[in-house]
Parts: C-alpha cells; structure tokens; sequence
C-alpha cells in the first residue's frame, strides 16, 4: 500500500532522471550543426564507436529529445547502413534524436532514392558527411557471392554483383570464405562511394568543395568495432 507522500510518477520519473550525471536533453541546432566540419563528425563517430564498444553509451532523455527536435532536425551525417538488424546504427556511434540520417537497404547500394535522400540530408538539411556502413557477415553480400536467384531479391543482388566481380581473388570464391566475403564486403562499400559520387552532381560538387565528405567502414559483428576504410 503505498502512501500518500509517494512521488506520482512524474515526480518518480523526474527524480530518477536527476540520479543520471550528464543526462542529455538538448538536440543539435543550426548554429551547432553549422560549426561542425566533416572531420569532426567523422571524429564524433570514431569516439562514439568506441564508446559503444565500452558499453558505456550516453545517457539520454529521449522523450525531451522527441519534444526538442518535433519542428527541425539540423543531423551531422547520413549513414547509409544495411537492414541487418544486428547493425543498430545510432549505438553503434552513440547517436541520439536528431543526430544522424540513417537510409537502410539490405547490401548498403544506392538507387535514385537514396541518392536523392543523401541530396536531401547534405544540400537541404546541412549534414557534413556521407558514410557508407558495410558489415560483417552480411547476408546479402553472401547472396551475391553464391549468385542466389529468388523474387526481387535477384534484381537486388544485381546492385551487388559488381562488387563480386571486381574483386581480384585467386581462392575459393563463394560465401563459405569469410576471407572472400569481407573482401567483397569492402569492395561494395567502395563501389556504393563511387556510385554516389558518379550518381549525384550536387553531392560531388559539395564534396570537392570541401562541404562534406563522403567515406565508408566496415562493421565487425564480433567486437562491435567499426573500422573507417582509407
């Protein structure tokens, strides 16, 4: 039975919040976001990444977040990440609201849409970074590798397959070679650069002028690592 000098339980929540050292509540603004240059978001990520990799995550106030950001959004960067639902990417860098795009597509390859999403972060919303998220034992990658033929998931593959072929590999070339597998994995994410740079005008001219940066990595599903490709 409880008393009747118990918190209510906004009172409780409000309390339980106070506990939490350095709760963040606040959202990037303009003038934030405006100050940033693309080294820094990649730095902000690399130390988020490792972070994560601490399990020591920032501790956030999502519901003030969600109240905070309801009327803009001013992110540091796009992700273009697979579906694979063991890449959650705003842990994996320690993101809150309102700090990241995040497209997804199983094999992490642009089409028209992502590229116009991508458009849409860097040219309309002010991010200063691209990055091209890849991971390990990626499914669709494997499906590229073993050519798999099923529904639209083959005109799929076909995005990836490119990948597959320009790898230089003198060894066992199908999915049961993790050594293959992660070469053709770094190969897509290299590839989907490209295809970005050669897809969209506007993003290559901000690129060139030094606006943003466009730049892959590969996620290690064993370590958590996210490793930034040169």
């Amino acid at each position: 039975m409880s008393c009747k000098n118990d918190p209510q339980p906004e009172q409780a929540v409000k309390i339980e919040q106070e506990k939490i050292v350095g709760l963040v509540e606040d959202v990037l603004t303009k003038e934030e976001q405006d100050a940033l240059t693309p080294d820094m978001v990649i730095q902000s990520l690399k130390e988020g990444n490792d972070r994560f990799i601490r399990n020591d995550l920032t501790a956030r106030s999502h519901s003030e977040q969600v109240r905070k950001s309801t009327n803009a959004q001013y992110p540091k960067a796009i992700v273009l990440s697979c579906v694979d639902s063991r890449v959650p990417v705003e842990d994996v860098f320690d993101r809150g609201i309102g700090d990241i795009f995040v497209a997804r597509v199983a094999g992490n390859f642009v089409n028209e849409d992502i590229l116009g999403s991508m458009e849409f972060a860097c040219k309309v919303s002010g991010s200063k970074l691209i990055l091209v998220l890849g991971h390990e034992h990626c499914g669709a990658i494997k499906a590229a590798v073993d050519d798999v033929k099923l529904g639209n998931i083959t005109p799929m593959l076909s995005k990836i397959k490119p990948a597959v072929e320009s790898v230089e590999y003198s060894g066992e070339r199908t999915s049961e070679n993790t050594e293959f597998v992660h070469m053709v994995c770094e190969s897509n994410v290299q590839n989907t650069i490209t295809q970005i740079r050669e897809g969209s005008s506007i993003l290559k001219e901000m690129e060139d002028n030094g606006e943003i940066k466009i730049i892959g990595a590969v996620y290690d599903m064993d370590s958590g690592k996210t490793t930034f490709l040169k």
